[in-house]
């Protein structure tokens, strides 16, 4: 397994390498490029990531608009899919994917793109949506595509891993060198960690918050939802973490179901998670906004939702308007 990960690991070096010796083959929008990406395998944070930055450069007078691929689409389209034109949400989530459908349901007044074609979609964005910023979700390998800003979600833990098979990183640790900036998701003394290893780049905290569980019934509740006994389901890419915060912010998780990431539930599954909330005397079903993006309103279900805050606020505006 460690030949496979230093060979696996090698491949990716030569890759953005071959990419730095050939600029000609980077492809260019009009307008500005924000790249948020990550090395490991899913659940790094990077979608929150990527909805603070499209309401930070709202705040700024911008109109960014989000480049997705698309993962986990059920109905996969060639072209570009406009999920949300920043009016309104245009597709089901179906022809979307879960990350993106969540994204233009939470920011009104943010187009979100998605296509395989990320240069395609940023087209569209700039000549048929007036859009003056370019998100690319997901981007750090993306390297087709040329960005003014590279930011790294890089986790403390990041820093002792290894390169898959053997661990969970999509490149070697030292690929972080090429990042504009890094994001760090943790405490202080995470932060501290990574800018220890990393003494040249601008590094920056990222807080996680979370509210109040949101109702996914069909109808209204005036009255905020108890902090009572919880199942709680999630079918993202490391479920313990969201366990771990419910149970953190005082909800006693009498059951945990976790299903793989991107799941598509079925009716089976959800006879079985609310088969499960009865034998236990659950008040609430909990689930992730990414999970509830692939199912319809549910009486008795709630939503725990989850934003990040990228710190210390006013330096990292300042250094992403410099950027651009």
């Amino acid at each position: 397994m460690r030949a496979l990960s230093a060979a696996y690991g090698q491949v990716a070096r030569m890759r953005r390498s071959w990419y730095e010796r050939h600029p000609q083959s980077v492809r260019h929008l009009d307008r500005p490029v924000v790249s948020v990406g990550n090395l490991s395998v899913g659940g790094s944070g990077k979608t929150p990531v990527v909805a603070a930055l499209a309401r930070l450069l709202l705040d700024m007078g911008e109109r960014p608009a989000i480049l997705s691929r698309g993962y986990g689409r059920r109905r996969a389209a060639d072209g570009v899919v406009v999920v949300s034109d920043g009016v309104c949400v245009r597709e089901p989530v179906e022809r979307t994917g879960d990350e993106p459908q969540m994204l233009a349901r939470a920011l009104p007044g943010v187009p979100v793109l998605v296509s395989a074609d990320r240069y395609l979609a940023g087209r569209l964005a700039e000549r048929q949506l007036a859009c003056r910023v370019l998100l690319l979700d997901d981007g750090f390998q993306h390297l087709q595509l040329a960005r003014e800003v590279d930011l790294l979600v890089l986790p403390a833990d990041d820093l002792t891993g290894t390169v898959v098979p053997s661990g969970r990183l999509r490149e070697a640790l030292d690929a972080a060198s090429a990042a504009d900036g890094l994001l760090v998701p943790g405490t202080e003394s995470d932060v501290d960690r990574v800018r220890s290893v990393f003494t040249r780049t601008p590094v920056f905290k990222a807080t996680t918050h979370y509210a109040p569980l949101r109702s996914m019934g069909t109808a209204a509740r005036s009255a905020p939802i108890p902090r009572g006994r919880v199942v709680a389901v999630a079918g993202v890419a490391r479920p313990g973490r969201f366990f771990a915060a419910l149970r953190a912010e005082g909800y006693d998780v009498v059951e945990a179901i976790a299903f793989g990431d991107h799941h598509w539930f079925t009716g089976r599954d959800l006879a079985r998670i609310e088969a499960a909330a009865r034998d236990c005397q659950a008040d609430t079903i909990v689930t992730t906004e990414k999970d509830a993006a692939r199912l319809s309103p549910r009486e008795g279900w709630a939503t725990f939702p989850m934003t990040v805050v990228i710190e210390p606020a006013a330096e990292f505006a300042a250094w992403i308007r410099s950027r651009l």
